[in-house]
């Protein structure tokens, strides 16, 4: 049975960091239903003054972070002295935990195109997860060629094969890229899966239903999902999680279950006392 569309969400444009433009997709009106993904913005830009302020350093707590450039560099700095890059058709996974500071700074490129997730984690591992930071760099992105596109692999689970796995919550990530009048389908089966696909560039047929470009479009429940273009080109990010079905307190860049939580958490803040795990990272570029 097919995981029809049963909600479609479409960005709107909007600021945040520094004074990046960048197009808010998914945010606190969209928790229950999108349970475990929080927040999703999109980034596409050819004029490097709408991003090139960046997001200086700042906290998280209670999330881990998926961030994907289809096109574009930027440069992630932590509170423990980490730096690192992506690149074009690279991401970054950022487990904040228990707490972390970091920065994300977009380089001058001739164009911006990529997404951040928010991932929430269960309530039981917020406060025990340690920092840690993962890039997913092209050397370890396996590519599967459609014969009318492909399909990259940037973490988690498909067909059997497996790429980088999350310590705390699953999530399977797809960059796909379809030819003109081209059509891909895949089995995912499972009960409690959360699973959206976004329209990253051009619109698409997914299980069906027209989805337009730069829109979070959720999949009900069912066993298979097909995914269509059109006259032109597209890129699909597809994203699947088990739902937490937890309690939400999310202020800012924090994300804990309960109101009194979120105040320890700044309160933490203002103190000093916010960072209590020391951060790991891999494949520093």
């Amino acid at each position: 049975m097919l995981r029809k569309v049963v909600k479609q969400v479409q960005g709107y444009r909007t600021q945040d960091g520094a004074g990046v433009s960048l197009v808010r997709v998914l945010g606190n009106q969209t928790v229950d239903l999108f349970d475990p993904f929080l927040m999703l913005d999109a980034f596409d830009s050819t004029n490097p003054s709408d991003y090139m302020a960046g997001f200086p350093m700042h906290p998280h707590r209670g999330i881990e972070t998926f961030t994907f450039l289809s096109k574009g560099t930027m440069v992630h700095e932590d509170h423990l002295g980490t730096k690192a890059a992506i690149h074009d058709g690279e991401a970054q996974w950022l487990t904040a935990g228990s707490g972390a500071f970091h920065s994300e700074m977009p380089q001058p490129s001739k164009r911006m195109l990529g997404l951040q997730l928010w991932l929430n984690i269960p309530a039981k591992d917020k406060m025990k997860a340690e920092p840690f930071y993962h890039g997913v760099v092209n050397s370890e992105i396996q590519e599967f060629d459609l014969g009318n596109g492909k399909l990259r692999l940037l973490a988690g689970e498909y067909q059997g094969h497996k790429g980088i796995q999350g310590k705390y919550m699953p999530l399977d990530y797809y960059d796909i890229h379809l030819n003109p009048n081209s059509r891909i389908e895949f089995d995912r089966p499972g009960e409690n899966k959360s699973i959206m696909v976004f329209t990253l560039e051009g619109d698409a047929i997914v299980s069906g239903t027209h989805v337009d470009e730069k829109t979070a479009a959720k999949l009900g429940d069912g066993n298979q999902v097909t995914i269509e273009s059109g006259d032109q080109p597209i890129e699909i990010i597809y994203m699947a999680s088990d739902k937490l079905n937890e309690p939400v307190a999310w202020y800012g860049p924090i994300v804990m279950n309960t109101r009194e939580e979120l105040i320890e958490a700044y309160t933490e803040l203002d103190s000093g006392d916010f960072i209590k795990q020391q951060a790991k990272y891999e494949n520093k570029v």
